[in-house]
């Protein structure tokens, strides 16, 4: 529906006269009148104005489809690193809207209940890692000043990720109650293979090895199981009860049984990083990023674990010139330009050759 037709539409429902309206925007009722009647288009600036004026969003002055809406809010999400405060409780209104008008004749499998569920989180997620930069950035530049004082060691290990060790904050508990009850109370059949392995990563991340032995052995009998990770798991066990001895073999006796195989030779490379096995890691991750090359577009991630171990090792320049590599893909693979992950990438890139250079 033509945008005209919707100011005219809207401004019914309002109960106003073309005057009225006029004198709410500060433009003369002419320029109403040619709005709805097709004959101008108002201008880009008074967009918001006009969607305060009737309490709808932008969007809903284009008439977009629902599907529309939400490829754009996941689309502005992948491109700008931080929403505008406005735009970030117009999405987070609209979505919530979504939520509360949801009808099951519309919706009969809940599909677009998941869909807009998954984009508030990941609304929040976004805003979540904008404000981490923030907290991370200040965090820094206060310990520098005063590396005696606790208060922004704290809060830069939280918006980094950095390990915690009061082992009370830094337990997994929580999450891995949340993913028992999952895979507890699924009723799909066959059953869902995902939450086992997230229920497994936490477990081991604690080092409740005979727990996650238990859940391995459910998730092998699993239609849906794959091979691959029953063995990279196997070895992730042995390892959490300090048998290394056993790990390493049976990591090595994956590299046999699974030879070529990226996906294998990508965890084998998270293995031996997580091990300080530098060398081991980075073939393994270059042979895993290899494997796929007549699988284009590739994910980075390989890419990124030599970038990280590069840099450990104090050879900067060798991670600048693998994030050269990861923009490469991300350009000629696939296909972007100016999206904030290219931006990150060439910050990372610009980082390390300062870092090399000092």
């Amino acid at each position: 529906m033509e945008l005209g037709r919707i100011i005219r539409q809207l401004r019914y429902k309002a109960g106003w006269t073309q005057e009225q309206l006029a004198e709410r925007l500060t433009v003369s009722a002419q320029a109403v009148s040619k709005w709805e009647n097709q004959a101008a288009m108002p201008d880009i600036a008074l967009l918001p104005a006009i969607a305060a004026a009737f309490g709808v969003s932008i969007d809903e002055l284009f008439d977009r489809t629902t599907e529309e809406r939400l490829r754009r809010i996941e689309s502005r999400m992948e491109t700008e690193d931080e929403l505008p405060g406005e735009l970030f409780f117009e999405y987070e209104e609209y979505l919530k809207g979504q939520l509360g008008a949801r009808d099951s004749a519309e919706d009969p499998d809940g599909e677009k209940n998941r869909r807009v569920l998954s984009l508030l989180a990941d609304l929040y997620h976004h805003r979540m890692e904008s404000d981490a930069r923030k907290v991370s950035r200040y965090a820094r530049e206060s310990i520098r000043l005063a590396p005696g004082v606790k208060d922004c060691q704290w809060l830069l290990c939280r918006a980094e990720g950095a390990n915690v060790w009061d082992w009370n904050c830094s337990n997994h508990a929580r999450v891995i109650d949340f993913y028992k009850e999952v895979v507890a109370g699924d009723r799909s059949d066959p059953p869902t293979p995902l939450p086992y392995l997230y229920l497994l990563d936490n477990l081991l991340a604690d080092r409740r090895a005979e727990e996650a032995r238990g859940y391995l052995d459910a998730y092998r009998k699993l239609p849906g199981a794959r091979p691959v990770l029953i063995r990279v798991y196997e070895a992730h066990i042995a390892l959490a009860e300090f048998d290394v001895k056993t790990a390493d073999a049976l990591m090595e006796a994956g590299l046999e049984e699974f030879a070529g195989d990226p996906d294998f030779l990508f965890e084998a490379a998270q293995y031996y990083a997580g091990k300080c096995d530098y060398d081991r890691a980075v073939a393994c991750y270059e042979a895993s990023y290899e494997a796929e090359a007549n699988k284009k577009p590739r994910f980075t991630d390989a890419l990124e674990g030599i970038a990280a171990i590069c840099e450990i090792r104090g050879d900067c320049r060798a991670a600048a010139d693998t994030w050269d590599r990861i923009l490469d893909n991300l350009k000629n693979e696939w296909g972007l330009a100016d999206e904030s992950v290219v931006r990150e990438a060439e910050a990372e890139k610009s980082r390390l050759l300062g870092k090399s250079k000092g």
